[in-house]
């Protein structure tokens, strides 16, 4: 990601507890952080990841997973970044459970942006000390920090 307008600080969150404990969960939790962003309601941000999900695990492993969708109301591409206390099971390739997720929503046009961001994103979570720092970052504020020095947003 070349500039931080595909995720807002505000949408950097870390949690220590159990708040979220299935994928269900965690696209619940990632849809009300992400309703501002284009002004949609939760439900409809739910739907397009739990959709997507139905396709296929977006887990990478190593305990990182990038669900995405694309949303037509979209005008530009949002993140969220959750990092988790517990991890949870996404089917990840290596079976490891999730404890680092990436939401990204896409427009519906925007294949050629959507594929890019998506493999800057696998690139750079592809290092595990880049997992390993975000879960030590006590608060969504530090791992904001965490990423934007580590991903030179």
């Amino acid at each position: 990601m070349s500039t931080n307008s595909h995720l807002d600080p505000a949408r950097v969150i870390a949690l220590s507890s159990d708040v979220v404990h299935s994928k269900k969960r965690l696209f619940e939790f990632a849809a009300t952080a992400l309703r501002d962003a284009f002004e949609l309601d939760t439900e409809t941000i739910y739907k397009a990841l739990l959709s997507r999900e139905k396709l296929g695990s977006t887990a990478l492993g190593g305990g990182i997973a990038i669900p995405h969708c694309r949303i037509p109301e979209c005008t530009d591409a949002a993140g969220c970044l959750i990092t988790l206390g517990n991890g949870i099971d996404f089917n990840a390739p290596d079976g490891l459970p999730v404890d680092v997720a990436f939401v990204l929503l896409v427009p519906t046009q925007a294949t050629e942006q959507h594929l890019n961001i998506l493999a800057q994103l696998a690139t750079a979570f592809s290092k595990p000390d880049l997992r390993l720092a975000l879960l030590g970052a006590p608060s969504g504020d530090k791992a904001w920090t965490v990423l934007t020095e580590r991903m030179n947003l």
